[in-house]
């Protein structure tokens, strides 16, 4: 057995997973097409390239390109759903996913959309191969905090699918202290 056999045999835990950042070029052109979306890249060996990135700014720009895809409760579903299939087959038991609403909803989709998608394609998974996974909502540091408290309220009715909150983005210019009032 190979060291790499190996470590694909072996159970893991994934505890730090931005279900955005997990989406494949190929979905994002599959849902792009499904969404009549057109992608500033011309073919998924355009997205590829762009992943050569040498700093965060220029991931987050792939990052929010390919975000644009995510419409509807089904495209958040099968961007969690892939995501999941993918670590049951390196033997992950349980993963931690972090999701950025406000990626979302500053698009006019709907809060319930997002969640909604991303937790049935959680349960499936569960249902399916026993992967367990935990919801952690991320609040932009680029957006004001008002925008954050705002989503905070979103989030109330569904506070039974999230066990935790946290900040992503950028950093430059945004430290956690212009986020006091979320987190008091």
């Amino acid at each position: 057995m190979t060291l790499q056999d190996y470590i694909r045999k072996i159970p893991k835990a994934e505890l730090h997973i931005h279900i955005e950042g997990s989406l494949q070029p190929e979905l994002m052109f599959k849902l792009a097409q499904r969404n009549g979306i057109q992608l500033p890249y011309a073919n998924v060996e355009e997205v590829r390239a762009a992943y050569e990135f040498s700093n965060l700014q220029d991931f987050l720009d792939i990052y929010y390109a390919g975000a644009g895809v995510l419409i509807h409760e089904q495209d958040f579903y099968d961007l969690t759903w892939e995501y999941l299939k993918d670590a049951h087959e390196q033997n992950i038991i349980h993963t931690e996913i972090f999701f950025d609403p406000q990626t979302h909803t500053d698009r006019g989709i709907a809060f319930e959309t997002v969640i909604n998608g991303i937790y049935r394609a959680m349960q499936d998974a569960e249902q399916q191969w026993g992967l367990t996974s935990l919801l952690i909502m991320s609040f932009l540091r680029h957006l004001p905090e008002q925008k954050a408290i705002e989503t905070w309220e979103m989030a109330q009715p569904h506070l039974d699918k999230i066990v935790g909150v946290g900040l992503d983005s950028s950093e430059n210019g945004f430290p956690p202290s212009l986020f006091q009032r979320v987190f008091a």
